[in-house]
């Protein structure tokens, strides 16, 4: 396996900034296959429905886990950006399991009501931060997650 860095001149910046786009070369056999050195659209899609996917949680049991285990599991060995954001939504929708199932055991104190609301508007929230911040092709970390899966 050859593997070579090609860079091209695309042209000049309004500062006058020469911008040049690399192209990482991977010989297989007779054919050569060219990629750029940032994530391809297709990586960043998957990513982002890895995020999404755990939406499906609410409508089948457990789905916010089983959803973005499925992507996970079906394409980390073909996308490093999938391989880690996958990791990442799993280790936050085990945690925020966890949290949900304690709130919902508070509810007997009354608090638990109120949490389960606060949990539920956050769980939406950062769901759809991560989906955006993995669409953008970046390695987004969600808060008070718990990291059971390294």
């Amino acid at each position: 396996m050859t593997i070579g860095l090609e860079f091209k001149f695309r042209g000049h910046t309004r500062f006058g900034m020469e911008l040049f786009t690399v192209h990482h070369y991977r010989q297989y056999g007779e054919h050569t296959m060219t990629e750029t050195m940032t994530q391809s659209k297709d990586e960043r899609m998957w990513a982002m429905l890895c995020h999404i996917s755990a939406l499906s949680g609410m409508i089948i049991p457990f789905g916010n886990i089983i959803g973005p285990l499925v992507i996970w599991m079906i394409k980390r060995e073909e996308f490093p950006l999938v391989a880690d954001q996958g990791k990442e939504v799993l280790n936050f929708n085990i945690s925020m399991t966890i949290y949900f199932i304690v709130a919902a055991v508070l509810i007997i104190v009354v608090i638990g009501i109120v949490l389960l609301i606060i949990l539920g508007i956050f769980f939406l929230i950062m769901t759809i931060v991560g989906a955006v911040k993995a669409n953008e092709g970046t390695q987004y970390r969600y808060p008070v997650t718990i990291r059971f899966i390294k």
